[in-house]
This record gives structure tokens, C-alpha cells and sequence, in this order.
């Protein structure tokens, strides 16, 4: 045991002398209290030490003691419907413990230590194992079956395994190492939150990750195992757009980090989360769900573990061959702890006063997703996808953390107050959006969705960018310069934007919309649009077009559900036959 004193205090950066046999990362406690802090620099015999927890009343000379470990997470059953914070103590046990103010210094296991699983075991005595294989298996919620497996850089002869019923730290069975020795085995074990956990092989992601959001998923969709940010300014939907994601996403497991975020936003996750169906089990989206919180009103470093610890678990989960999905709101949030640390060791500062390492440390987070063959005989594959929101300064992406991010990650979701404003949501700019995976994954849709999904896609973005530079003209000379076709363009991009584009997440049926409907209901506003242009050009004139009933009925499709859309869609495309049909024959009467 490592102890030293302190030398400074600076805010959550303390300085502390006699450290010279400590190690980089190290965990301490500091003073009386014995606040959590980490070592982040090494002078000599002096460590500069990030504090997790306030530091008012801190002083010279008090007591800096080294764990001798670096900051882990305990990894095991129990972390499911569970709520941390960036340190991953256990708010709802420290809660009921202490009340609802944070006490300083508290020191509560991660997993709890009382708590029973059944344990089945998948491994039978004498077996030769290597990390990552399979020992057994907890069901820890109805939805997830919780794989036991050995940990990386541990193999050996397995000597004995027994079914039955155990906490966390009791022992299940023993492992005999080359060296000889024999090693206990537990339903848990420990991880460093800063070192990416091993796998054997990273792979291309080929699939998408189906969010239900139509935007998302036909213009911009993201694969599992990808990288995402959101940026956008105050009030443009950030936290609507991750709270669908975390929702309606087709991942196994979601790990949703509150990253600096208002206490109350992080509040109305809480209530709402155990609220929420999951559509495809009709369970509790939380046993599926690990919650971790580090509002505005937390000490500002234990923002920076956060990101790292929610990262570190949904590894967890994808080594057991699980496809799992990041969410952190938000990195901007992050960074500023990163900026507040830097200014405190006084260290050269970059672009807007973020330390010059920015990039390098976003993309050791970013980089920890993927697609990947886990550790293991089994071969078995998990994705881990990362979604970071960015919170620019009145919605200034040139800012650094943003310019930052979008070097990184493969999809821009790009929102827009404006469109907020005008209650378009998801306020996802469809003009300045991109996704990298597009082509990647245009075999996927195609095999699954519908042959023509690329061809529809692209006259999709076609029409919204024609009408944008249509838009243009209008400004200057008005709609009625413009010419028939140009005026069909203008309305089907409108229905492009009302009907297909926006979303409530507030209505049962448009909340989350399947691949299937988004791609009938694409091909319906598309074939209006095609059946339109043959009109005119038979006489029809763009008014009457408009103007047809089969319009409003168009736009009212998309709240269908998933179970009857399909038959209302078929009579939605004859009512569109009949009445340009009659349309263009009463044109031709006048005539």
C-alpha cells in the first residue's frame, strides 16, 4: 500500500507528494473521507490525482492512499435494470442506504453481494478451456440469458463445476492453470475501464441496425458494430432521437450513458424507461437496459469515467455474442471534463482551450465498437454499435468536439432547430445527413427489403434535393413561374417530408415504423408520384392533383400498424388509380 500527502487542491484535481511507487491509473482514496480518485499523471515522486467526488475541505497534508488497482468495473449478473454512476456505484442501493444525497467517500460493490442466481453450467470437469470460453449460463432477466465465461488471460484444465444457486463471489467451480495452480471461479469478475476488452477478429459490419426511425433507417442507417453522432444545437431533439434509439433499436442490449446531462432529463429516463414495452419480447425495455448517470450537478471528472465505463460493460455483453448498442449523451459534456482537467494541470491548451488530445481520446472510445469474432471455441460474433450526441454552442458544428467526432464516425445525423421549430421531428436535416454504410449495406436491404430499394432511395434524395433548389426560385419569383412538373416535384417532396420523414414518437403507430412498412410506404408516396406525372401528361392540371382525397389518406398511412397496414396500403394504391383515373378522364370531357 502505496500513501502519500496532499500537496495542492485545485478544484477536482489534487496533487499529492510520497507516490512514487504508485502506478499510472491507479485508484485512491483520498483524504479523511476517502474520496475516489484516480492517478492521470506521474512527476517524479508527485501524482496528480482526478477526484471522482467533490473536494471541499480537502487540505494540505491530508492522507492520498493507493488501491495498487487501476479503475475497474465489476462485470457479472446484476448489471441488467440496474442504474450507475460514472464510477458504477449503484445509485437505487446507495439511495435506499443513505437517501437521496450523495454522501462523499461511499464505498458500495457495483453487483450485489446478496442477490442469488441459477447457475446452469455449459462446461463439464476435465475440459481444457481458454479465455473467453463458455462455463454456464445465469437467465438474468426473462429476455437475457447471461453467458458465464472464463475471463481473457486465463485458461487451464477445468477441475470441478457445480449447478446450483450462488452470489456473485461465491465460488462455482475451480480451474487448474499450466503453471499448476488452481483458481476459483465466480459469476463475476473485473475489467479495467480504460483497455479495450480482446476478441479474436474484427469483421466489416454487413447489417443494419434497425431503429424504426423511417429517416434513419432508409436515408442514413448505421450497421451493427458502427459509429454515429448527433449533433445539433438546444431544443433540436437530441434527447428525443437517443431515447427512441435506446428503445426501438434491434440490439440485444442497450447501455445508455447520461453523460453531464440536466438531472432532469436524466429523471425522466428513469421513470419512463420501466414504462416502456419492448416490441419484441412485450417485457420491460429495462431488462435489457444498464442505465448510467452523471448529471450536470455531479463532480465534472466522474464525467469522463462514465463514458469509459459504459463502454467497458457493453463489451461485456458483446463477448457473449450479443449485438449491443452505446448511447452516450452527450460527449460535448465529456469533453468539457477533458478541458477542465487539462486547464487544471496547466497543459498547453488546444483549439477553444480543449486539451490537444481530443481527437486521440474520442477515438479510443469510438474505436472500442465493432463488429468482432469473441474470445472462444465457439467462434460466436457480437456487435457493439456507438452513438454519441453533441451538444455544440448554438449549434456551431465547426466547434472542435464535433469537427473531432465526424473525422471518427461513419454516420452524421445532423439536426436542425429549424426544423425543430417547425415541429418536424426527428429534426434530422436530410440535405447536410450522410451515412458511410449506405453502400455496404445496400446488399442487406436488397436481399431482405425490396429489390428496388436503391433505385427508390435515390429518386427519394433526388426529389428532396430538387426541391430544395426549387425552393430557391420560389423565393425569387413565386410558385406559379414555375412549371407543372417542377410544381408535381414540389408537392411529392412535401409528402416526402410531411408524410415519410417525420415522426412522432408520442403515437403508437408512427413511434416505430418496421423496414417493411417504411419501404411500402416509400414505394406508395413514390408511385402517387409516378401515376401524378403520366396525369399531366394526359391534361391533368398540378391543383387537381393536389388537391385529390387520396392525398390526405396518403398522408395519414404511416400511423397504420404494423399488423394492417399492409391491406389499407393496397386499397390507398387503387384509390390513387381510381381518381387520377377519373381526373384525367373529366380533363379530357373538357376538352
Amino acid at each position: 500500500m502505496v500513501e502519500g500527502r496532499i500537496l495542492k487542491v485545485s478544484g477536482p484535481l489534487v496533487i499529492a507528494e510520497g507516490m512514487r511507487e504508485a502506478n499510472m491509473f491507479d485508484v485512491v482514496r483520498v483524504g479523511d473521507d476517502r474520496l475516489i480518485g484516480e492517478i492521470i499523471e506521474m512527476h517524479g515522486d508527485r501524482a496528480s490525482i482526478q477526484v471522482y467526488e467533490e473536494t471541499a475541505g480537502l487540505g494540505r497534508g491530508d492522507r492520498v492512499v493507493s488501491t495498487g488497482a487501476p479503475l475497474s468495473v465489476e462485470l457479472g449478473p446484476g448489471l441488467l435494470k440496474n442504474m450507475y454512476d460514472g464510477i458504477q456505484r449503484p445509485l437505487s442501493t446507495m439511495f435506499e442506504k443513505y437517501g437521496p444525497n450523495l454522501i462523499r467517500g461511499i464505498d458500495e460493490p457495483s453487483l450485489s453481494r446478496s442477490a442469488t442466481w441459477e447457475f446452469l453450467p455449459a462446461a463439464a470437469p476435465g475440459d481444457l478451456l481458454g479465455p473467453g470460453d463458455l462455463l454456464g449460463y445465469v437467465q438474468e432477466t426473462e429476455v437475457i440469458r447471461h453467458a458465464i465465461l472464463l475471463p481473457p488471460g486465463m485458461q487451464g484444465r477445468l477441475l470441478s463445476i457445480q449447478p446450483g444457486t450462488y452470489t456473485v463471489t461465491d465460488t462455482v467451480g475451480t480451474l487448474e492453470r499450466e503453471n499448476g495452480d488452481t483458481v476459483p471461479l465466480t459469476l463475476m469478475q473485473k475489467w479495467p475501464v480504460r483497455i479495450a476488452r480482446p476478441y479474436r477478429e474484427k469483421l466489416p459490419p454487413t447489417e443494419p441496425m434497425i431503429t424504426g426511425q423511417r429517416v434513419i433507417d432508409t436515408l442514413f442507417p448505421i450497421a451493427k458494430g458502427g459509429t454515429a453522432c448527433v449533433p445539433g444545437p438546444f431544443g433540436s431533439g437530441k434527447t428525443v432521437v437517443q431515447h427512441q434509439l435506446a428503445k426501438w433499436s434491434d440490439v440485444d442490449i442497450v447501455v445508455y450513458i447520461g453523460c453531464g446531462e440536466r438531472g432532469n432529463e436524466m429523471t425522466d429516463v428513469l421513470h419512463e424507461f420501466p414504462e416502456l414495452t419492448d416490441p419484441r419480447t412485450g417485457r420491460s425495455i429495462m431488462e435489457r437496459t444498464v442505465l448510467i448517470a452523471n448529471t450536470s450537478d455531479m463532480p465534472v471528472a466522474a464525467r469522463e469515467a462514465s463514458i469509459y465505463t459504459g463502454i467497458t460493460i457493453a463489451e461485456y455483453f458483446r463477448d457473449m455474442g450479443y449485438s449491443v448498442a452505446v448511447i452516450a449523451d452527450s460527449t460535448s459534456r465529456w469533453a468539457e471534463a477533458l478541458r477542465e482537467m487539462s486547464g487544471r494541470l496547466e497543459e498547453m491548451p488546444g483549439e477553444e482551450g480543449y486539451p490537444a488530445y481530443l481527437t486521440s481520446r474520442l477515438a479510443q472510445f469510438y474505436e472500442r465498437a465493432g463488429k468482432v469474432v469473441c474470445l472462444g471455441a465457439d467462434g460466436r460474433i457480437g456487435t457493439l454499435s456507438a452513438i454519441g450526441a453533441v451538444s455544440p454552442q448554438g449549434g456551431d458544428i465547426s466547434e472542435p468536439v464535433t469537427q473531432a467526432t465526424l473525422r471518427i464516425v461513419k454516420v452524421f445525423w445532423g439536426l436542425e432547430s429549424s426544423l425543430a421549430y417547425r415541429r418536424h421531428f426527428p429534426a434530422i436535416n436530410w440535405l447536410s445527413s450522410y451515412s458511410l454504410y449506405k453502400s455496404r449495406l445496400s446488399d442487406w436491404y436488397t436481399a431482405h427489403i425490396s429489390r428496388d430499394w436503391d433505385k427508390q432511395i435515390n429518386e427519394c434524395n433526388s426529389l428532396l434535393q430538387s426541391e430544395n433548389e426549387l425552393q430557391e426560385i420560389v423565393k425569387l419569383v413565386g410558385v406559379d413561374a414555375l412549371s407543372p412538373t417542377d410544381r408535381l416535384v414540389l408537392e411529392t417532396a412535401q409528402s416526402l417530408r410531411e408524410d415519410f420523414l417525420q415522426q412522432n414518437a408520442f403515437e403508437d403507430g408512427d413511434s416505430y415504423s418496421s423496414l417493411e412498412k417504411q419501404a411500402a410506404l416509400l414505394s406508395l408516396i413514390l408511385s402517387f408520384y409516378h401515376k401524378a406525372q403520366r396525369a399531366l401528361d394526359e391534361g391533368a392540371s398540378v391543383q387537381a392533383i393536389a388537391d385529390l382525397p387520396v392525398r390526405e389518406k396518403i398522408g395519414r398511412a404511416k400511423s397504420l400498424p404494423d399488423d394492417s397496414y399492409v391491406l389499407r396500403y393496397s386499397e390507398i394504391g387503387r384509390e390513387i388509380d381510381a381518381q387520377l383515373a377519373a381526373l384525367t378522364a373529366a380533363e379530357e370531357e373538357a376538352i
